[in-house]
């Protein structure tokens, strides 16, 4: 199932490749959260419909909920898809971001297998990745100190 979905995920970040954004564009809003190489290395993409895999499989694990859980954003390796009434909220860059380096340090097999068992666990809003990018997104938009994002969230894995 996890080699799965990684194939559905790179088959949709392919498709979407011609349309994405680069985060560099959020190197002066981001400045001592996110290096400058690692947000060059990450991109967005403005979707009407944020993509996500509707497996059978994933349903009968019980993550229906999460697959019709309406979100603003979602991300998949070092790309992350925003709806487009949200694509000017540094916030949400912000938390995708966050997923980003979460991928880039468990990689595909490991994010994908925990993101699984967190979401079969705790639910969504008590996953620990989703409260780790929500407490960052929080402290940047409460206008809290910077702080090396990747090196904190490698810090707490």
């Amino acid at each position: 199932m996890i080699n799965r979905i990684e194939n559905w995920i790179d088959e949709t970040n392919r498709e979407y490749q011609s349309q994405r954004y680069s985060c560099s564009t959020f190197e002066a809003s981001f400045s001592g959260f996110y290096p400058p190489h690692f947000l060059r290395g990450s991109y967005f993409v403005v979707v009407e419909d944020i993509p996500k895999p509707n497996f059978p499989e994933l349903r009968q694990m019980g993550l229906g909920d999460f697959i019709d859980m309406p979100v603003n954003g979602i991300t998949y390796k070092n790309t992350y898809y925003v709806v487009p009434k949200q694509a000017s909220t540094l916030r949400l860059h912000f938390h995708e971001l966050v997923h980003v380096v979460q991928w880039s340090i468990l990689g595909a097999e490991g994010f994908i297998s925990r993101y699984i068992n967190e979401i079969q666990s705790f639910g969504y809003n008590s996953a620990p990745l989703e409260k780790m990018a929500y407490f960052l997104d929080d402290h940047y938009h409460s206008g809290g100190s910077p702080l090396d994002v990747p090196s904190y969230v490698e810090s707490k894995m």
